[in-house]
């Protein structure tokens, strides 16, 4: 249970179990609410988290002591039980957390920062209670993947969340190159020290002229977003960089019809093959991004194989 409030911040003093936007009950009784907390800024907390944290009969939280420190800052203080949820007891605690909602409990699942399931402990919980009729919902907050994606200066209108890419030289090559030819903007999550290594895969997949943005550190003293070409970034990434990382990455360009040589409607479809699909399919795909007839990708995937090596 968190304890000490700071003196120079009122608490916030509920009742447990009685939820400050009187949410109605679901037919299974209890209520798991997902909160959104501070990626940064502590002060980017959505008023809303506080009430929560002090009305919930239970906060699940990803780590206890960042919750503590969270509540110290926010001057409130919990009631509730107080129990940890993570990646390596997601497994086993899910049925026990499953069984206080259809208790009738009002359950607050928090992570270390942004919302709960993006990368984060959250998506067996909801899963499960969904399954059991159990109502969900959710406080906003900070999201890392928005705010890297407004700060990027690089489309918005339309995107994709890829999260971390595979620890494993192959298998993050081949993960990004299932995403080659995809032509929204791209949002990863990234270790510092596998940062280098990152960009230079995506320039070798995606070219190294793709532009892109490393965002370290949102919201806090040393936020810094890095704009550039893939190749100019690894090169810098190579220097050491330090912090929580969000990178974006522009959208594979759309070819006006007959754009794209031979060579690179072969390479298309073999980046294709590899990530899994048939060949029928991977040249239908590529013929469609080119704005291609099938057959003409057809004929330059047969003249690469009979062609003297």
């Amino acid at each position: 249970m968190v304890t000490d409030t700071p003196s120079d911040t009122p608490s916030v003093s509920v009742s447990p179990g009685s939820s400050p936007s009187s949410s109605p009950s679901s037919p299974a009784g209890g209520v798991l609410v997902l909160a959104g907390t501070p990626i940064g800024d502590v002060a980017d907390a959505p008023p809303r988290l506080a009430q929560e944290l002090a009305t919930a009969d239970v906060v699940a939280a990803e780590d206890t002591r960042r919750l503590r420190r969270l509540t110290q800052a926010l001057g409130v203080r919990t009631e509730g039980r107080v129990v940890s949820y993570f990646e390596g007891n997601e497994t086993a605690r899910t049925p026990e957390l499953v069984e206080a909602l259809r208790g009738g409990a009002r359950v607050l699942l928090v992570t270390d920062a942004g919302m709960p399931s993006v990368s984060d402990p959250g998506y067996r919980l909801v899963a499960a209670a969904v399954e059991h009729d159990i109502k969900v919902t959710a406080v906003p907050g900070p999201s890392a993947v928005l705010t890297a994606l407004a700060l990027s200066g690089l489309p918005v209108d339309r995107f994709c969340f890829e999260g971390f890419l595979p620890r494993k030289a192959g298998e993050r090559l081949g993960r990004l190159r299932e995403v080659a030819g995809e032509r929204r903007t791209l949002v990863y999550f990234e270790a510092p020290h596998r940062l280098d290594d990152t960009l230079d895969a995506m320039a070798e997949v995606f070219g190294g002229d793709r532009r892109a943005a490393v965002c370290r550190e949102l919201t806090k003293t040393y936020e810094e977003v890095r704009r550039g070409p893939l190749a100019e970034l690894a090169a810098w990434a190579k220097e050491g960089v330090r912090g929580e990382i969000t990178v974006v990455v522009e959208g594979a360009p759309e070819p006006a019809p007959g754009d794209v040589d031979a060579d690179e409607l072969v390479r298309r479809v073999r980046v294709r093959e590899e990530a899994g699909e048939r060949r029928k399919e991977a040249i239908a795909a590529v013929a469609a991004e080119a704005g291609l007839p099938k057959r003409d990708v057809f004929d330059a995937v047969v003249a690469a194989k009979h062609a003297p090596r």
